[in-house]
């Protein structure tokens, strides 16, 4: 026999008072009496046979029980935003929020963004950057643009693009007392890293290259975000190892050259991820089919 849910208003008083550890704020968050939150938390407490609440000099404090109980109950009221949140949106509220990672939004996608924007004026697209996952039943987010292998049990995953790997510099560390002319030169050279999954970048394409891959290890600069590395390269700080989506448009500009022919493929890609129930929506079908034309074309950035 299913368990009977006890009453939403006693939970609504629970997970109030709980956050705040008073009844009183609870009670004017809720617009309620100080009285009636007592009320509904003695009357859940009874219809769950478990006290809730202890007071500790002049303090509340939650029960051990209370405190298993709580991040399913907090969990449940936030479903509950969203879901509401979700459904008095009309036509999806035109906004569509993408979340990637940060050195591609800012080295591949934003300056791109600006030719969807004008084929598409009714959509207000949001960006938002963040190296973690996205949970979709808990972040306000339509689509994300991972990187990986396309393997996202129970979501859509589709192919964007995938990268090369080589190295990139500034147009000065090709002249002057140490030219790099050849991978040989590298070991006179600064090596750029990234962290983050791409640790190992450097040591993959020095094999490839026919280079012992001790020089990986030499002294160098290591950077959390591969924005920061290309940036470094570009102030000729060092040689950077490149990946064709962060670099390309620095390098149709000049501002970064590829010192060698050889070039690695990456064994990963990226891909537009997002929930199977809203994957056909207007809005993010209209930018999936962007995003794929863009890639097709080759478009060039502004």
């Amino acid at each position: 026999m299913a368990a009977r849910l006890p009453s939403l208003n006693g939970l609504r008083a629970f997970e109030a008072a709980a956050r705040h550890l008073s009844f009183t704020a609870a009670a004017a968050e809720l617009n309620v009496t100080q009285t009636a939150i007592s009320h509904q938390i003695r009357r859940l407490e009874a219809e769950l046979g478990i006290r809730l609440f202890v007071r500790q000099n002049r303090t509340l404090a939650l029960t051990p029980e209370a405190r298993e109980y709580l991040p399913g109950i907090r969990a449940a009221f936030n479903d509950l935003r969203l879901a509401t949140d979700r459904l008095l949106r009309r036509d999806g509220d035109r906004v569509l929020t993408v979340s990637t990672l940060a050195s591609f939004a800012a080295k591949w996608l934003l300056p791109r963004l600006s030719t969807f924007q004008q084929a598409h004026p009714d959509i207000d697209v949001r960006i938002t950057s963040s190296t973690s996952l996205v949970d979709f039943r808990r972040d306000d987010v339509d689509a994300a643009i991972r990187y990986g292998r396309g393997h996202w049990s129970g979501l859509r995953a589709d192919w964007l693009t995938a990268d090369e790997l080589f190295p990139v510099c500034s147009p000065e560390l090709l002249k002057g007392n140490n030219p790099l002319r050849s991978p040989q030169d590298l070991a006179r050279h600064t090596l750029l890293h990234s962290s983050g999954g791409y640790d190992d970048d450097w040591r993959l394409w020095l094999t490839a290259a026919g280079q012992p891959s001790d020089i990986s290890k030499l002294p160098g600069l290591s950077f959390d975000l591969i924005l920061m590395t290309v940036q470094a390269a570009i102030d000729g700080l060092g040689v950077a190892m490149g990946r064709t989506s962060y670099v390309e448009g620095d390098i149709a500009k000049g501002r970064l050259v590829v010192p060698f022919k050889i070039a690695l493929p990456a064994d990963a890609g990226f891909y537009l991820v997002s929930p199977q129930a809203r994957a056909e929506s207007a809005k993010l079908s209209a930018f999936r089919q962007w995003l794929l034309a863009s890639i097709e074309r080759g478009a060039k950035i502004a």
